[in-house]
């Protein structure tokens, strides 16, 4: 399935006044995932999903192919995730293979140099390399965080030092100060201000638990900085509880829907992952007690169709219809997370009746994440470190 607005480039865009968030204090909610929804990680057993996700979608060579691109495309998004999934697999070989590749033909060969671009594929004269080279800094993101706890969980002190270095670039390039909001993390260095004081931003580009971690790990104070803007991000983005694809952020009205672009302001294939986000955090995080809460109407959006939804109005919490199997995979931590048993064995009967195909790139993506949480392969702690499964089994 194509997910809209692929090219991440921001259009001219229509404004509407929206109110801000406030903050109340956050309701009881479930701290504890019932263990009856959770199936224990077979350790030494291998990971079936990744290996198919291998097969069928990595190239030998290293390249995540997504065919659903018209170029037959590689995305930094597509291999930040791959990096990701090869070290909750403890796929050393795979891991070194992806990294090679990202670096050498997304970074020109030198990730501590460059962001790497975010568009790799065939060009329109037919030869292939970097067909847009603009960055993604929630790939970007994910890049240098898998990089870091491979380092730390292999003890490979190069991993560590490319995190280091492209966690600097990552400052530098891809975040502004914006007045009453502070450093934030832009979605890529360029075309993401439309005009003078306005800015374009994306809550799921912010995952709480690798802020958290950029934040302990790093110690240029804006990481802390970044954290603190995200959470507000993500919250005053969603005053309904529905989170939007894009948002707007004015230096004089503060956050306004985002009317540009396919999805005229709703939350659809990029909100998805802030959901999953929210219910992969640790029982003891800082975040996950107060963001399950203020997420619970999708969550009894869901309860109640039966399913969760493809987009959504922000506003009214009107949807048009039903999102894939694959949304239905990354809301299963989410739903574990928040106590929502009966909408979780709902979700996990509809992923076995209807399998996601194994050449969807994205819904592939969006099932490794949430059944491979749900298969306790990994997990993360206060702090954003990464607890895989074979870690915890020797």
């Amino acid at each position: 399935m194509k997910r809209p607005d692929l090219s991440r480039r921001s259009a001219l865009l229509a404004l509407a006044g929206m109110p801000l968030l406030a903050l109340g204090a956050p309701q009881r909610v479930l701290q504890h995932v019932p263990q009856t929804l959770v199936t224990p990680a077979v350790c030494g057993g291998g990971w079936p999903a990744w290996e198919s996700f291998k097969r069928r979608l990595l190239s030998k060579d290293g390249r995540v192919i997504d065919p659903s691109l018209d170029t037959q495309g590689t995305t930094s998004e597509g291999q930040s995730y791959a990096l990701f999934f090869a070290l909750v697999a403890n796929d050393r070989a795979a891991f070194a293979r992806i990294l090679e590749w990202t670096e050498n033909n997304l970074a020109d060969g030198d990730l501590t140099a460059r962001l790497p671009a975010w568009l790799w594929g065939r060009k329109p004269d037919g030869g292939w390399g970097v067909i847009d080279g603009n960055s993604a800094s929630d790939s970007d993101l994910w890049i240098a965080y898998a990089l870091g706890e491979a380092g730390r969980l292999w003890r490979q002190r190069r991993y560590i030092a490319m995190s280091a270095l492209l966690a600097n670039r990552i400052l530098e390039a891809e975040t502004a100060d914006l007045p009453g909001l502070g450093p934030t993390l832009l979605p890529g260095p360029q075309g993401f201000v439309p005009m003078p004081g306005l800015w374009r931003l994306n809550p799921s580009y912010l995952p709480l638990q690798l802020m958290q971690w950029f934040s302990d790990n790093n110690s240029d104070p804006r990481w802390e900085q970044l954290l603190h803007s995200a959470r507000r991000v993500i919250y005053e983005s969603s005053p309904q509880g529905y989170v939007p694809d894009w948002i707007l952020y004015a230096a004089d009205k503060g956050f306004l829907p985002d009317g540009g672009g396919t999805e005229k302001g709703e939350g659809a294939y990029n909100a998805i992952r802030v959901y999953l986000w929210a219910g992969m955090l640790a029982e003891d995080g800082a975040d996950r007690a107060a963001l399950l809460t203020h997420l619970a109407p999708m969550r009894a959006y869901i309860e109640r169709e039966g399913v969760p939804p493809e987009s959504i109005d922000i506003a009214t919490g009107v949807a048009a219809r039903a999102g894939s199997s694959g949304f239905s995979a990354a809301m299963l931590p989410f739903l574990a997370a928040s106590g929502a048993e009966r909408a979780v064995r709902e979700q996990l009967q509809r992923v076995q009746a209807q399998p996601i195909a194994a050449d969807a790139y994205y819904d592939q993506v969006l099932g490794l994440f949430g059944q491979g949480w749900m298969e306790r392969r990994y997990r993360f702690d206060a702090g954003g470190r990464l607890l895989p499964a074979w870690r915890e089994c020797r």
